[in-house]
């Protein structure tokens, strides 16, 4: 978003909001995977944070990779397709996919976000 201020008026009776997690194994594939979602409208806005070490099991060893954290705010109504678009795109055999409800937030913000997230 830039740095003007954009007066939203609160339209929302309930939140549909939603924070969706995923990780990647470079700049590159985070920045490929948000900008797809974000230009297929499956997201508002994807916040693409740095690397850190993530340590998991995986196929009875333990693994560690530096990962590129995706914050990913879209919809309920979306999700089904955001999931299935992460999925055809993520290079990993089994990738994190987290859904969390926003429960809350700047009314202005999860209106422009609810906006965004429609085709």
């Amino acid at each position: 978003m830039n740095s003007k201020r954009i007066n939203y008026q609160p339209q929302l009776t309930s939140v549909d909001a939603i924070l969706v997690l995923t990780n990647l194994p470079s700049q590159a594939s985070a920045e490929q995977l948000a900008q797809r979602l974000v230009d297929e409208k499956l997201a508002a806005c994807i916040n693409i944070l740095a690397p850190c070490t993530s340590i998991y099991h995986w196929q009875g060893e333990t693994e560690r990779a530096t990962e590129f954290p995706l914050l990913i705010k879209t919809t309920q109504a979306r999700y089904a397709a955001l999931e299935l678009a992460i999925l055809r795109e993520h290079p990993y055999e089994l990738p994190e996919i987290i859904h969390v409800p926003i429960t809350g937030g700047l009314p202005a913000y999860l209106n422009w976000l609810t906006k965004e997230s429609f085709t």
